[in-house]
C-alpha cells in the first residue's frame, strides 16, 4: 500500500511534464498554428505568382502564334509604324504658369510677375 502514493506522484509528475512540453515544447500548440498562418500566407502569395505566370504563358502564346501581338507591341513600346503610314502626334498644351501681381510699398500697379 506504500507504494500507491508514490505511483500517484510520478503519474502527476509525468503529466504535467506532458502538458508543459504539449504547450510550451518544440512542436507545440503555439508553433503549430504559427506554421499554420505561415502557410496560408504562402499559399495565398503562390496563387498571385501562378496568375502572374498564367498571364505571361498566355502573352508569350500570343506572340508565337499571331502577327498582330508583335505588330501591336512593336507600335506601343517602340513606337514604330508601317511603311506608308503617317505617324500624327498630338502634344498637349502647357498649362499656364500662375503669376502673382506685386503690391510692393504701395504701389498700386498691376505689373504680374511669375512666381518661381
Amino acid at each position: 500500500m506504500r507504494k500507491a502514493p508514490w505511483l500517484l506522484l510520478v503519474l502527476v509528475l509525468l503529466l504535467g511534464w506532458l502538458q508543459y512540453k504539449f504547450w510550451f515544447g518544440v512542436g507545440s500548440s503555439g508553433q503549430v498554428v504559427a506554421l499554420e498562418q505561415q502557410v496560408e500566407a504562402q499559399k495565398r502569395e503562390n496563387a498571385g505568382l501562378q496568375e502572374r505566370n498564367d498571364a505571361l504563358a498566355a502573352e508569350v502564346e500570343d506572340l508565337k502564334s499571331g502577327e498582330s501581338a508583335v505588330e501591336e507591341r512593336a507600335r506601343s513600346e517602340l513606337g514604330m509604324i508601317k511603311p506608308g503610314e503617317k505617324f500624327y502626334r498630338v502634344v498637349e498644351p502647357a498649362a499656364p504658369t500662375p503669376v502673382a501681381t506685386s503690391d510692393e510699398a504701395g504701389s498700386d500697379s498691376d505689373v504680374a510677375e511669375p512666381v518661381p
